[in-house]
């Protein structure tokens, strides 16, 4: 039996912050939102589990102040996540076995004229690694 599973979210923000300097990675957004960009926010909305690897689909919106620092944060963000395939985090103990696009970035409005926001979803795939 696995061990206890990881938190994707803090799992990816945790492999992204290296990847992303001077972004700021959240998985909640934060109030004024204009005025903390650039920003990542991740977010779990689905995946099963096969009793060993943890299969999660996570959106990641990339929030800018202009649509092509959007899509330009965006596709370093896809990049940044692709290198996270076969990486460890020793502090959930867990490893990112694969990470894939399910759907590519996309611009998508959010409502706020003073921000710009794409959003990709990806699979995680992920499972528990015991202590050394």
């Amino acid at each position: 039996m696995p061990g206890p599973w990881a938190d994707v979210e803090l799992l990816v923000m945790t492999g992204l912050r290296p990847l992303l300097p001077g972004v700021r990675l959240v998985d909640e957004l934060p109030d004024k939102l204009e005025t903390r960009v650039p920003l990542v926010s991740v977010l779990v909305v689905g995946g099963d589990d096969d009793r060993i690897t943890d299969t999660t689909t996570v959106d990641v919106a990339a929030f800018a102040k202009t649509r092509a620092a959007a899509w330009e944060l965006a596709e370093q963000t896809r990049r940044a996540m692709h290198a996270l395939a076969a990486t460890h985090n020793p502090g959930q103990r867990a490893v990112i076995d694969d990470v894939t696009t399910a759907q590519r970035p996309a611009i998508i409005p959010y409502g706020n004229p003073a921000v710009r926001r794409a959003v990709a979803t990806y699979t995680v795939s992920a499972r528990p690694r015991a202590a050394t």
